[in-house]
């Protein structure tokens, strides 16, 4: 029996990106089509310099293209929105401190006190009494918490992604953690 192959735009993004560690180009390119748009927002939200949004998203899915034999997906309790944005924060961070070598890093784009693709994506990501709670923490420190816990983030990587000093980092995510324990109690 003939197995039937399904088009690539019929996929989960977890198909696709183990298409894609198989070198199907199709897969590649609905996989890029679906996820280039959020990706772009979320590092605009990041960055203002649209210089390095685009190095940042060429080397990211250059990346995915090179290594999503690499992707354990959902057996490891990961998706491959997450682990493309993984991929793509760990690219930003490293264009900060490429361009902090030779000059300022780039300003942090100005943040809405709600930014809606955001926070729609982490209402369908966080749900309940802990998604509820972190809504409710200050923008500051959601940032951070969000960075650190959602995007899986070192303090390191967190300070340059934010333009924050790591002490600052830490202290917020600290005060995070206080605010989320109280507001689940």
């Amino acid at each position: 029996m003939r197995s039937v192959r399904k088009a690539p735009s019929a996929l989960d993004e977890e198909r696709l990106v183990r298409l894609v560690a198989r070198g199907d180009r199709a897969a590649f390119e609905e996989l890029y089509r679906r996820t280039a748009p959020w990706m772009a927002l979320r590092l605009r939200r990041r960055c203002a310099d649209e210089q390095i949004v685009a190095e940042v998203m060429q080397e990211t899915y250059l990346a995915v293209w090179r290594a999503a034999g690499a992707f354990a997906g959902s057996s490891a309790g990961g998706t491959a929105a997450g682990w493309l944005w993984t991929i793509a924060a760990r690219r930003l961070v490293d264009a900060f401190r490429r361009r902090a070598h030779h000059a300022e890093p780039p300003a942090a784009a100005a943040l809405p006190d709600a930014a809606p693709a955001e926070e729609e994506a982490l209402a369908t990501t966080v749900g309940g009494d802990v998604g509820d709670a972190l809504r409710r923490l200050a923008p500051e420190l959601r940032q951070v918490l969000q960075a650190m816990v959602l995007d899986g983030l070192s303090v390191r990587e967190t300070s340059v992604l934010l333009g924050l000093p790591e002490g600052t980092v830490k202290t917020r995510a600290r005060r995070a953690r206080i605010a989320m324990r109280r507001a689940l109690v």
